[in-house]
């Protein structure tokens, strides 16, 4: 069996909404293996989207932990600012991660989203080679930028899109923004592949085409983690859990 990547134990996360707290995870825990394709499985405001940013390091829980092979993600609980808390001081802004939690999200996890947030000004190779932008100075970007677009090409030929390469996205279908979504996201070899519901913007067709490639990447060795409403969807992974009252369940 292939070993532990990434687990989640006993996340509790809550909004707050004036005076009233909405529980959304309630001590929740979860496993990932390298090289596996997990689906998460829950109805709309299970708080599926909400594990997901959690695992990714783009959200912070209020207690509990994630551990990337091992070492913790976030900061100590006590130490910790998830901004939106009652008496917080009236703090705002992005929860506080920490620096090795910032350098995961641009290193270790790629990202897809239902929507592709694609920048409409650019095209399909800009795109992808955002990422690699991140972070970079302008002379570490500029001795590094032939190798830059070369790792987007890749990625761009990867998902099937290399005929597309200068289109902008108006001149591409849903699926095909997907696939940019996709190539974007893997333009790093991200060590964990993120998605949050990737088919829930697409037609059936399209959605069964994107599940395909994500199927495909898998067998190549990419772990894969997706949330999804549709038992459906879920059934393409190798592993199925669901997120029930807050808590993941197998099925």
């Amino acid at each position: 069996m292939n070993a532990v990547i990434l687990e989640a134990k006993s996340l509790h996360k809550s909004y707050y909404l004036g005076r009233s707290e909405l529980h959304v995870l309630r001590g929740c825990s979860l496993t990932v293996r390298s090289g596996q394709f997990l689906a998460i499985q829950g109805s709309s405001g299970s708080g599926k989207s909400t594990l997901l940013h959690i695992l990714g390091a783009l959200d912070v829980p209020q207690r509990g932990q994630v551990y990337f092979r091992g070492e913790p993600i976030f900061e100590p609980e006590t130490s910790r600012h998830v901004p939106g808390r009652p008496n917080d001081g009236g703090r705002s802004g992005h929860p506080s991660t920490g620096a090795r939690s910032d350098q995961l999200r641009n290193e270790v996890f790629g990202f897809v989203f239902q929507f592709y947030h694609l920048l409409p000004e650019f095209d399909v190779l800009e795109n992808v080679i955002l990422p690699r932008m991140v972070g970079a100075s302008v002379g570490t970007w500029v001795a590094g930028r032939h190798q830059a677009e070369s790792a987007a090409r890749q990625a761009v030929e990867l998902v099937g899109l290399g005929e597309r390469i200068r289109h902008r996205p108006n001149e591409l279908s849903g699926g095909e923004r997907q696939r940019v979504a996709i190539a974007r996201a893997l333009v790093n070899n991200p060590t964990i592949l993120l998605a949050d519901e990737p088919t829930g913007n697409l037609d059936a067709r399209t959605g069964r085409e994107i599940l395909a490639a994500l199927q495909e990447l898998n067998r190549n060795g990419q772990t894969i983690v997706m949330v999804t409403h549709d038992p459906a969807v879920a059934e393409m992974a190798d592993t199925a859990v669901e997120l029930v009252e807050g808590k993941v369940s197998s099925r």
